[in-house]
């Protein structure tokens, strides 16, 4: 992610001392990384972002894109220079006004130093002018903006912001989000939240997109390309648009049959998990190679590959409960996973109860019989795999196993009452799973410790004794397939970047 002033005699010096400001003496920079231990450079320290300004220019047929940002944000510490995390080339930074230098550093650091430090507590308005072509860069050896025929697009977790607009690159740094994208006329831009205007000119047409609620950067998209476009309304209110590339061939029913029912999962899902968090919902399939799809706030993305098979409604399912575990409430750490990937499993699994496929203690039991106690599955740790194994499939399925032992250990009433309200007990906010614990033992009345420690941090099966508590060792040596276990494994390279 040095100037000193020398003025001879005291009265000369004491003049110069008093037109400096208190805290420049106290200026320090501010960290390159915002203190995550998964991902040490993610993220910066010393400031916290308001509001992102994107004004953006792009020419789908060489991948050029132009931007200049304009971020709000607050200072944190007293400033003598401070990071972005960022990947294109900047031609000029300016801090309130001014010309600030820059130079970069690592692997996706911008380093800022304002032509005056920053005093703790300021209101700062950063503004970035940059170009450059985004299929071009890599960092770590890898690329989170994918070329199409007709465009591109940002979407990857845990990075995308580096390849189109600078930022403070980590889930604890949320805010809001207006995105304004200039196309050639026949293509469109398609980003987060709603739609506030279009406008066309010249051969161009320029999009204004405005996410009103804190959203994480890695949760922000962009997409350029030629789409057909559906929109429409849910029962209760919340407009819906989405985008389908004109070049999905084959998989083009398949996913428009799944993400048309958008609206109805949204629906449906807020019976578990509360009120929808936000004023826009819907989707888009750009015509990209990769296999994965994301959470991107009020419109998820999604590979064509999803649908290769058929229509995919648990993929909906999966990628919609995470606006509310996920996007409403992000994690504070990336240790904090299991708070997005176990419970939108488990909305997969209370999805396939609602289907009539198998029930989430069925699927668990399949689960948990599927995996012998030798199997490496055991040995990643839900509530704290690591970097290397944070999308690993224990994460999802051993995760949504603790989910279910949670609710099997406090009841029914106390479970759904944590579902519903943990969401607005940390609404647009950031939470781990320490905080998860506690609620529930709050909620419940109940300590957890054990039952956590056993799901979510023990490097093996959990012990028969355990498992029963439970009501999780029932299974048969030779377990039954709930009918749903296909469908719900279909979306197991969810997150295989």
């Amino acid at each position: 992610m040095h100037r000193r002033i020398i003025a001879p005699g005291a009265l000369a010096a004491a003049s110069v001392l008093l037109a400096i400001p208190a805290s420049a003496a106290n200026a320090s920079p501010g960290a390159p990384g915002i203190g995550d231990p998964y991902y040490p450079a993610y993220g910066n320290g010393g400031y916290d972002v308001s509001h992102y300004d994107l004004r953006l220019k792009y020419q789908p047929a060489t991948d050029e894109l132009e931007g200049t940002a304009t971020i709000l944000a607050k200072t944190t510490q007293d400033l003598s220079r401070f990071d972005l995390d960022f990947l294109l080339d900047v031609s000029e930074v300016r801090v309130n006004g001014a010309v600030a230098a820059f130079t970069t550093s690592g692997e996706h650091e911008l380093e800022i130093t304002p032509k005056t430090p920053l005093a703790k507590g300021a209101t700062v308005t950063v503004v970035v002018r940059y170009s450059g072509i985004p299929s071009s860069k890599q960092a770590y050896g890898f690329t989170s903006w994918h070329r199409t025929a007709d465009g591109g697009v940002g979407a990857n977790e845990p990075e995308a912001a580096w390849w189109w607009f600078p930022g403070n690159d980590h889930p604890l740094d949320k805010a809001t989000y207006d995105v304004s994208v200039l196309v050639p006329d026949g293509s469109q831009a398609i980003s987060n939240g709603t739609l506030q205007s279009t406008s066309s000119r010249l051969g161009w047409t320029r999009y204004n997109w405005r996410s009103d609620k804190p959203q994480a950067t890695y949760l922000a998209t962009l997409a350029v390309g030629r789409f057909d476009i559906t929109t429409g309304t849910t029962e209760s209110g919340i407009p819906v648009v989405s985008a389908y590339s004109k070049d999905l061939g084959d998989n083009a029913g398949a996913a428009r049959a799944s993400i048309e029912r958008t609206g109805e999962i949204a629906d449906w899902l807020s019976g578990y998990f509360g009120p929808y968090p936000f004023n826009a919902l819907g989707g888009y399939v750009p015509n990209t190679n990769t296999g994965y799809a994301l959470e991107t706030q009020t419109r998820p993305f999604y590979s064509p590959r999803q649908f290769a098979n058929g229509s995919n409604v648990s993929v909906v399912v999966h990628e919609l409960a995470h606006q509310w575990y996920g996007d409403h409430v992000s994690v504070a750490g990336w240790k904090d996973i299991w708070l997005n990937e176990g419970f939108a499993r488990y909305a997969q699994w209370l999805w396939s109860e609602h289907e009539g496929e198998g029930t989430a203690q069925e699927l668990a039991d399949y689960v948990y019989a599927s995996h012998p106690a030798d199997d490496a599955f055991w040995t990643v740790k839900p509530g704290d795999p690591g970097a290397a194994n944070q999308f690993d499939i224990a994460v999802y399925d051993r995760g949504a196993l603790a989910v279910q032992a949670l609710r099997n250990e406090i009841g029914d009433d106390a479970f759904f009452a944590v579902l519903k309200g943990w969401p607005q007990k940390y609404a647009y906010g950031n939470a781990s799973v320490v905080d998860f614990q506690k609620y529930a033992e709050q909620v419940s009345g109940r300590r957890l410790g054990a039952l956590f420690d056993s799901w979510l941090l023990q490097p093996a099966k959990p012990a028969a004794p355990a498992a029963r508590t439970a009501s999780i060792a029932k299974a048969p040596a030779a377990p039954v397939q709930p009918k749903s276990w296909k469908k719900i494994a279909a979306t197991n390279d969810v997150h295989e970047h």
